[in-house]
């Protein structure tokens, strides 16, 4: 038992300094190729068996034969091992690269695109997650590039139609300077026009840069739809009259929300107005308030005569007018992103369909909580 005890004591002692010797080697190599850190790893427990071996054989006082043969065999394993573990790192090393190259491609703009060779589990799974942030990435450049693109339409629509304007008040000007006005009453009204349209225009720009920078604030307040709706309506009946549309409003029920009663109130504006506008005379403008599930559902329909489905994607982006014949006199293509802005702001959702006929606007709203009301 005490020649056991003294073996196993030689071959931990052994053992144990080409352990810490191999640690040792790891943390000075630690930021090396994964082809060395392997190599090491093997080569530890092979040096430990070696060092207990040789620590036995002199404490056992065994023949030169028997230790020759005893180390033999431990280089040999020592040379198996480590051929084995260089081809492993070489296997790994490869595989990290291609996926390397792969990243690099993708940091430069491109599309990730998982090396087809096969890989370890730890690094496929990183290849999938690259692969899943790409494709997040790639929406967020789509996106990027369509708001781009519309702010592009914004400032060409805006200057265009900041030109106009602007150019109508400067000549009416010029000629009540001149004293060439036959009917100085009817210029100062013109002047007036157009200075509030120019007031509403940067109105909706102060608005929507507001939405956009996320510095809407909101403040909410337990209301029916159905008072705000009622509101709207009496609101538009001045330009329904004028337009000789008929405006109905006798399905709308009492629908309680929690919102901003102002923003909800321009937001209904804005669909009345724009439904109003598009309307030919003699036509109908109908408002619906309701519930559907747990959302309260405000909807307003016109008689439009239908939107493109082309351009049923668009309809709430900055800028948008459609085709010239659904161009406002007075619109700059900001009342509708308005609208979604208010909305979403909310946690609510903006929509619009085709129904004959028309197009329908529906706003979904969260339901006030009944436990508070």
């Amino acid at each position: 038992m005490k020649d056991v005890l003294l073996i196993a004591l030689f071959a931990l002692g052994g053992a144990a300094c080409a352990g810490t010797l191999g640690a040792l080697v790891l943390r000075l190599l630690r930021h090396r190729s994964v082809t060395v850190s392997l190599a090491v790893v093997v080569a530890v427990p092979v040096t430990a068996m070696l060092a207990g071996t040789l620590a036995v054989a002199w404490a056992m006082f065994l023949s030169p034969h028997d230790l020759t043969v005893v180390t033999l065999v431990v280089a040999m394993a020592a040379v198996v091992s480590l051929a084995a573990a260089l081809l492993l790192g070489r296997w790994v090393v490869a595989r990290s690269r291609d996926l390397a190259r792969a990243a690099r491609d993708f940091g430069e703009g491109g599309s990730f695109a998982a090396p087809a060779t096969r890989a370890t589990a730890e690094l496929a799974d990183l290849a999938r997650e690259l692969a899943a942030t790409s494709a997040k990435l790639a929406a967020s450049r789509d996106r990027e590039r369509a708001l781009e693109s519309s702010r592009r339409e914004l400032v060409a629509w805006i200057s265009h139609d900041l030109r106009t304007p602007l150019a109508g008040l400067r000549a009416m000007a010029e000629a009540l300077e001149d004293g060439v006005a036959t009917d100085p009453g009817r210029y100062h009204r013109q002047i007036r026009t157009e200075v509030e349209r120019l007031n509403t225009m940067v109105g909706d720009l102060f608005e929507l840069s507001r939405i956009h920078a996320g510095a809407l604030e909101l403040t909410p307040s337990r209301v029916s739809l159905r008072d705000l709706a009622a509101d709207a309506l009496l609101g538009a009946d001045p330009l329904a009259r004028e337009r000789g549309v008929r405006l109905l409003g006798e399905d709308i029920a009492h629908v309680p929300v929690d919102v901003d009663g102002k923003e909800i109130t321009r937001v209904l504006g804005n669909l009345l107005v724009n439904a109003i506008r598009h309307t030919p005379s003699d036509g109908t403008v109908a408002v619906h308030v309701g519930r559907r599930e747990r959302t309260a559902v405000l909807s307003v329909t016109d008689g439009c005569g239908g939107i493109p489905e082309e351009d049923l994607p668009r309809v709430f982006e900055t800028g948008w007018r459609g085709s010239p014949a659904r161009t406002p006199p007075a619109g700059a293509g900001l009342g509708l992103a308005i609208v979604r802005g208010i909305v979403e702001a909310h946690a609510g959702r903006a929509a619009v369909h085709n129904v004959p006929g028309g197009c329908r606007f529906e706003l979904t709203l969260p339901l006030a909580n009944a436990a508070d009301a």
